[in-house]
């Protein structure tokens, strides 16, 4: 078979995976009870259990592949990686290609609810000139994409593999966004040498305080500080292990879906804008379902170990250098490391859109706030048309 093909691909999950899982669900060990009576040292016991039962007994296991069987899926390889992806055109036919990258512990899910808004927005409140054709693709090591056999494919070796795709795709040019780890390769594709890609969007911006404002810094530059803060002191030790030890963690996590489980949902409780009269709970924002949609995905296709190398390829080599070409920021409330204007114009040189006016909203913005991440996203095309 030609290397290029694209070939059109049906999710599944075994049904030896589904009952494996659940004889390992049966079977967990769980740890006594935490000290606290918060989630300050991760998530707590009881809803550790409440989610294991109901992962046990109660989940569809038959939700995944109708959720992403509801789209168009696709695999390819591009050197050496086979690559899924999800592709829906739009009805009309000036719409504007749109890569749109994930990030870790979220996966092409996270995306899949906005895509008929992005593609169809005369249905949606919208007209044809904020139309979209979506081309969401899982990262290598994520889900159903093939798990890289060498070092090698980190930040910019990702932006080439995308770059690949859509020419592959026969977009000629294209728009990119991203959140979390897609935040950074959509920044990646912009300040390539060369691409296809005409402008950027971004959830999660990544830039260092600008030292010269420091001594006035402006309120925005306060709460972002104070983010860079919480997030180094309380909220980075799983990168820590992800990026030095990938392949020690994923046995443990490989090996139980409860621990696989608890990895993943203390992120998005930790996250999202999930807190309500000052108690934090995931479920104030996201169903189980949702949940555990998730992290079925990662547990289904063992991508515990080959996820987090990427942390290990580029985590602590963030290329930082300035951007010339359009960008736009788009920064939630609860996002983990949040930016000021004047911070961002440091290096993004031709920013075309700022938003941090947001009553609400973290780091799945997706998720959490579709309606308005969708705006947002018509916002920047109508700047960059």
């Amino acid at each position: 078979m030609d290397s290029t093909t694209i070939r059109p691909f049906t999710p599944s999950i075994s049904t030896e995976v589904i009952e494996d899982l659940i004889q390992r669900l049966k079977q967990t060990r769980l740890p006594e009870a935490e000290t606290v009576e918060d989630w300050s040292q991760g998530v707590p016991l009881s809803y550790q259990s409440e989610l294991l039962t109901y992962w046990t007994h109660e989940y569809d296991f038959a939700r995944l592949e109708q959720r992403l069987g509801a789209f168009d899926n696709f695999k390819t390889d591009i050197d050496g990686v086979e690559i899924h992806f999800i592709h829906k055109r739009s009805p009309h036919t000036a719409a504007t290609p749109l890569l749109i990258t994930h990030g870790w512990p979220g996966s092409v899910l996270e995306y899949l609810d906005i895509l008929d808004a992005l593609t169809d927005p005369t249905r949606h409140g919208g007209t044809p000139d904020d139309a979209f054709h979506v081309v969401l693709p899982a990262l290598p090591g994520f889900g159903f994409s093939g798990k890289p056999r060498d070092t090698g494919t980190g930040v910019p070796k990702i932006a080439t593999l995308w770059e690949t795709l859509m020419g592959r795709l026969n977009y000629s040019e294209f728009h990119a966004h991203g959140g979390d780890w897609g935040s950074i390769i959509t920044q990646a594709i912009l300040l390539q040498e060369e691409t296809s890609c005409t402008a950027g969007h971004c959830t999660l911006p990544i830039v260092l305080p600008d030292e010269t404002t420091l001594a006035e810094p402006q309120p925005a530059e306060l709460d972002a500080l104070e983010s860079f803060q919480f997030y180094n002191d309380w909220d980075s030790g799983y990168s820590k292990q992800q990026s030095t030890r990938p392949q020690t963690l994923g046995y443990g996590l490989a090996d139980s879906p409860s621990g696989q489980m608890a990895w993943i949902v203390e992120k998005f409780a930790f996250w999202m804008d999930c807190e309500q009269s000052g108690v934090r709970h995931p479920e104030n924002v996201l169903s189980k379902d949702q949940l555990l949609d998730n992290v079925t995905l990662y547990w289904a296709t063992n991508s515990a170990a080959s996820s987090a190398r990427l942390y290990w390829e580029s985590f602590n080599t963030p290329n930082l250098n300035p951007i010339t070409r359009p960008m736009a920021l788009s920064v939630f409330p609860k996002e983990i490391m949040r930016t000021s204007e004047r911070w961002a114009r440091g290096r993004f040189h031709d920013l075309v859109h700022f938003n941090n006016q947001f009553a609400r909203g973290g780091h799945f913005a997706a998720l959490e706030v579709p309606d308005v991440l969708v705006s947002e996203l018509r916002t920047w095309r109508s700047k960059t048309r």
